[in-house]
């Protein structure tokens, strides 16, 4: 396996997480290229023997643990998990992250809210000391997006934060959908000074239907980097 070194450190992440991982278990898989290799390594875990039950986050989640011959379930069919393993598109030394670069902020963060444990996996790349150097994904309804991005922008002003609010575009430059079926804003806001104001504010907005800001939520974070492994917060939950 000829790895890039950035995508050598996202192995070793993923490695480290799937440690944690027993027979029996019922996890949650997130989506993104740092899911990507827990996804693979589980894969590999159960062609040793390992059974577990697991629920994607995204499509394109679902069809690479379809190829790893891992059993899928949904939250309908199974609502508790026992852990989920997801990356980030950035994270604090507090586990606040922001997620949706993949465009599947709202399952994952309804995956990992049924879960006992949320932990992340990453590279030391995506650590920052304040929250917003990475563009905060919203998703919306489809319904009435000039007026929705009117209150964004609104909400974001009265939170401290400033900056173009975008509607993000495919590869072929028409409105990108989530698998739900939802728009998304990229909003540059540059550095958030209060993520929990924000992400109450987006809240409060009637057309969003879920935003990046993951507060409360992880466990610990896995970071890899070229010295080795860190970990932040705590592995047992």
């Amino acid at each position: 396996m000829n790895l890039t070194p950035i995508e050598l450190l996202k192995r070793q992440a993923a490695e480290q997480a799937a440690d944690l991982v027993r027979s029996g278990m019922r996890l949650g898989l997130g989506t993104g290229s740092t899911a990507a290799h827990f996804v693979q390594c589980l894969g590999e875990r159960a062609r040793e023997g390992l059974t577990v039950i697991c629920v994607p986050t995204s499509e394109r989640t679902r069809l690479q643990a379809e190829g790893c011959g891992l059993r899928l379930s949904t939250l309908d069919e199974t609502p508790q998990l026992d852990l989920t393993v997801d990356g980030a598109d950035e994270f604090d030394d507090q586990l606040r992250l922001i997620k949706g670069g993949g465009g599947a902020l709202l399952r994952e963060k309804i995956v990992a809210a049924a879960s006992q444990r949320m932990v992340v996996i990453t590279d030391s790349s995506k650590q920052v000391s304040r929250l917003g150097k990475f563009k905060l994904p919203v998703e919306a309804d489809r319904f009435g997006l000039v007026a929705t991005r009117r209150h964004i922008e609104d909400a974001a002003r009265v939170s401290g934060c400033f900056g173009p609010v975008t509607l993000r575009k495919d590869l072929e430059n028409k409105d990108f959908l989530t698998d739900g079926g939802h728009a998304i804003f990229d909003c540059d806001f540059g550095a958030i000074p209060d993520p929990e104001a924000l992400a109450a504010a987006l809240n409060a907005i009637p057309g969003v239907v879920e935003h990046g800001l993951f507060i409360g939520l992880a466990s610990a974070v896995i970071v890899a980097d070229p010295e080795g492994i860190r970990i932040l917060g705590d592995l047992d939950g």
